[in-house]
């Protein structure tokens, strides 16, 4: 245990020693845009920028060796999952701050853009006439700055192609942040599902949901981006082609466009976002696209340097699969066992009752008394709790369940014990309902779906797997009910399952009256 102590230590001093190191560096940083260099506070930016993520390298670096000794020492696992998770919140500071500096960065860099389309500053020379010196992200798209766009269309969709082009990089960025988000929500998957107290899954849940809220905001933002870049690109080539009559280029532009949506809607609802599959899938057919234009005005750089953007999305990996955590609930389930010696006295007393604000849980209501009693009364049962009831009479309960099963097994013993009327009852996300009282009019429980004309496959096989043999129908022309179900925390699980799957789905569990 000592080595363990001194290894933790060693780690840790390792990754403030190497923070501490980068803040006395100053860091060498170039413009990413020529003609930027004398931005001071453009400048400062980019430092700030590299500072930062030298630090979080660092501190990603200290992770991972962190989670290999969570994995070999399984004694020390809740010590590692502590340390990873007090390294993942500064991971996760760091990376807002990182988001919030590139949107400085990027506004600087689209202002200056635009201010100078027309300015000639810091251009060079060409066989085609004068480019602007741009960064390599826009290099490889400078098709558009020849001089030949701006004389064959109207002056208003040239404006608009170039403005396409100056959001080509917002669109960039979306898409990074996205993938960033992505691995830490994927670190966090791992870490919830390992932490041992409900205050720190809690945490980590909170900290999931609000990555999962920034990852969806960002495909919201890459969409609307990217169908105007699109749009406004696709019109303008398509009209520029249509003049020269390139209908061979145009009719192969217009295949490879379906094969991309039918590739999206074979995709559709099967990865992490289908705006940042369709960003892909649509980016590689207009990259090609560009470079078909690039060939038939023989401006051979262009293309070359569009075949080079072409190999790189094709390397990418979009397809990224949905990460799905099912929130923990840390409810403690007791069976019942019978003593000979009292478990409980005026030390030790019968405790109260825990009602969980979350999940479901079965107990056995053992008499409701107008007075506390004693624990003689209870026969030896263990363990035991009590609520004072809004009428002031003390309930008294046994065991702690997870199903309807367990609980009527359980009272069948306790009868055998001499339990007069033992009843189920049982909460529901903190509801409690007497099921002994109920018996008279039967429930039964159904999970409804709604908000969609069709289940993904990827839904049906689930429901499949998790229903237990019960039947999916269709009765409406959006709404599908699976049931019955005799158990209200069976239907439970199964309607948490799929909104994991497909949180668009409108899912909730209905009684029904038999």
């Amino acid at each position: 245990m000592m080595n363990v102590k001194i290894h933790r230590i060693c780690i840790s001093f390792a990754a403030l020693l190497a923070v501490g190191t980068l803040r006395g560096q100053q860091l060498d940083v170039k413009a990413r845009i020529a003609g930027l260099e004398r931005n001071e506070t453009y400048m400062s930016l980019l430092r700030e920028d590299a500072l930062l993520q030298s630090r979080e390298d660092s501190i990603v670096r200290v992770v991972d060796r962190l989670r290999v000794q969570l994995r070999e020492d399984p004694e020390g696992r809740q010590m590692y999952s502590q340390e990873i998770l007090a390294l993942e919140n500064r991971i996760f500071e760091i990376r807002n701050a990182k988001g919030q500096l590139v949107d400085r960065i990027n506004t600087i860099e689209q202002e200056w853009v635009l201010a100078n389309l027309d300015s000639g500053i810091g251009s060079t020379a060409s066989a085609y006439g004068g480019a602007p010196e741009i960064p390599d992200s826009l290099k490889v798209r400078n098709l558009i700055y020849n001089p030949w766009f701006s004389e064959q269309l109207p002056a208003v969709d040239y404006a608009a192609l170039r403005r396409s082009q100056d959001l080509e990089l917002k669109a960039v960025d979306y898409a990074n942040r996205y993938f960033v988000n992505y691995e830490t929500l994927k670190q966090l998957a791992e870490t919830y599902a390992a932490v041992p107290t409900e205050a720190e899954a809690q945490e980590l849940y909170d900290r999931y949901n609000t990555l999962q809220g920034m990852n969806r905001v960002l495909a919201d933002s890459l969409a609307g981006t990217w169908n105007y870049i699109f749009d406004n690109k696709n019109y303008a080539y398509g009209y520029l082609l249509d003049k020269l009559g390139q209908e061979t280029v145009l009719s192969h532009e217009e295949e490879a466009l379906s094969e991309a949506q039918r590739q999206l809607a074979a995709l559709r609802g099967e990865t992490a976002s289908d705006a940042v599959a369709d960003y892909f899938l649509r980016k590689r057919v207009l990259v090609d696209y560009e470079r078909a234009v690039a060939d038939v005005l023989s401006l051979d750089e262009a293309a070359d340097s569009l075949r080079g953007v072409s190999e790189q999305l094709a390397a990418v990996d979009f397809r990224l699969p949905k990460i799905t955590v099912a929130e923990r609930y840390f409810l403690q389930y007791d069976s019942v066992i019978f003593t000979k010696s009292p478990k409980y006295s005026y030390q030790n007393p019968i405790p109260e009752c825990t009602v969980y604000e979350h999940g479901t849980i079965y107990r056995i209501l053992l008499g409701t008394f107008n007075t506390k009693r004693a624990v003689s009364t209870f026969r030896g049962a263990y363990p035991l709790s009590y609520l004072v009831n809004d009428e002031g009479k003390w309930c008294y309960y046994t065991g702690g369940f997870a199903t309807r099963e367990e609980a009527d097994s359980v009272q069948v013993v306790l009868k055998k014990h001499g339990f007069i009327r033992p009843e189920v009852v049982v909460w529901n996300d903190g509801v409690y309902r007497n099921l002994a009282q109920e018996a008279d009019a039967p429930v039964s429980y159904r999970v409804e779906i709604s908000g969609t004309d069709d289940l993904s496959e990827t839904v049906r096989t689930a429901i499949a797997e998790q229903a237990e043999g019960r039947e999916l129908s269709r009765v409406g022309q959006q709404f599908f009910v699976i049931g019955t179900f005799d158990d209200l925390a069976v239907a439970e699980r199964l309607a948490a399952a799929l909104r994991q799957l497909d949180p668009a789905l409108e899912i909730k569990v209905a009684e029904t009256s038999e």
